[in-house]
């Protein structure tokens, strides 16, 4: 009961201060972060958690399902096809770029082996989308650039799976199970269309219809069916969520309309949880024997690392100047990583306390600099802050998205 009291408390003063967050560098989950860390064991110790506590795990776990399945609404068929080109080129090259960009750094810097140190740079090369929504999540945001992120933050998390285990499975000197993470992948992608095309095709029948106070109820039951059907066949949960987030909005727009603003709470919702609970896991012991190697490292695979890989990724694209270094920049490191990085941790391997370690780490600095940045990134792609808050400048018009 400690824990839900600090989460309500947090959450209300974060609430109270939302207004004035969304129009500066002071973000929410920067807050439930800090929150995290000075209730945690680091701090007054008023929450207690532990990285193999089921906890932990599973708040990460539901955070980024339930992003994805929201997220996924965003890009039906027709937004997936038109921008494939630019997604197509961060997920098939910025992301192996990444992965090996990381890895030779953590090879030297941080003493790891080659097999750990790709582990590692596994672990890191995808972005998050409960971070990268506060840019995908704006209408004022130019079209392609949104879809880009969304798409991309939306696959790689499914797609790094198979080489955390490759990697993993090499430095632990066993089998890894390729074939079997195969089938897990293309089963949750099977999944994610599968159930969500059969209620929408169902609910095309004149006897199912929803009362409109329950209609945004009809998402989240697949929602939650299709989590607990993943995890019941050890299908990957996250290209389930968002395929079926996307088929959904394919097939039934008017669901995904009328889910939207459910959705968008309950993923703020398990993500502030989230938050708390891994800033809980932030403490002074935790971080102070990582070195300076250590510390390079998550520095370079934030502020170099990923912006070098996409900027490459990217050249001879129509994206404008603007938009290609705001794809570069916001590459957040998030809960797929925590996930992953559990996975090292209670796997036995010899460095595993340490990979877990950087990740930690990579993802504390890049959740201060990412979601504290979202205002300036909008600034810079001379938009207008969002309308509707206190003190808020009133909308002006901008040009047609392209």
């Amino acid at each position: 009961m400690t824990l839900v009291l600090a989460f309500g408390v947090v959450l209300l003063v974060c609430v109270s201060l939302s207004g004035v967050a969304a129009r500066t560098v002071l973000s929410t989950a920067l807050l439930f972060l800090l929150a995290g860390a000075l209730l945690g064991q680091g701090g007054f110790g008023v929450v207690t958690v532990d990285p193999d506590d089921d906890v932990v795990v599973l708040l990460a776990d539901v955070a980024l399902f339930t992003v994805l399945f929201t997220d996924g609404q965003r890009a039906n068929v027709r937004a997936l096809r038109e921008g494939w080109r630019l997604s197509g080129r961060a997920l098939g090259l910025g992301m192996p770029l990444t992965m090996v960009l990381i890895a030779v750094p953590a090879h030297w810097l941080a003493g790891l082996d080659w097999p750990t140190a790709f582990l590692l740079g596994a672990i890191l090369s995808p972005t998050d989308p409960v971070f990268a929504s506060a840019i995908v999540g704006r209408t004022d945001v130019p079209l392609r650039l949104r879809r880009l992120l969304n798409v991309e933050s939306g696959l790689n998390d499914g797609l790094a799976l198979p080489f955390v285990l490759i990697f993993l499975a090499t430095a632990a000197h066993r089998d890894s199970g390729l074939g079997e993470v195969a089938v897990e992948l293309v089963l949750g992608v099977v999944l994610g269309i599968a159930i969500p095309a059969t209620v929408a095709l169902a609910w095309r029948l004149p006897i199912l219809t929803a009362e409109p106070r329950l209609q945004a109820l009809g998402p989240f039951a697949i929602a939650v069916s299709l989590y607990g059907v993943c995890h019941l066949t050890h299908a990957n949960p996250y290209l389930a969520a968002f395929a079926a987030g996307s088929t959904l909005a394919t097939m039934d727009k008017m669901a995904a309309e009328v889910f939207e603003p459910l959705g968008d709470l309950l993923s703020e919702i398990t993500k502030f949880a989230a938050l708390l609970v891994f800033g809980a896991l932030i403490t002074p012991d935790r971080l102070s024997h990582l070195g300076v190697g250590g510390w390079v490292l998550a520095v370079l695979a934030i502020v170099l690392v990923r912006p070098a890989a996409i900027l490459l990724s990217l050249l001879r694209t129509p994206l404008s100047g603007p938009e290609r270094a705001a794809a570069a920049w916001f590459g957040p490191k998030g809960f797929a990583s925590v996930v992953y990085g559990l996975l090292a941790l209670q796997s036995g391997i010899p460095n595993g306390e340490l990979v877990f370690d950087l990740v930690a780490v990579t993802i504390a600095l890049s959740i201060v600099l990412h979601s504290s940045t979202d205002v300036p990134v909008a600034k810079y792609l001379r938009v207008e802050p969002l309308d509707g808050l206190p003190g808020a400048k009133p909308p002006v018009a901008t040009p047609a998205d392209h």
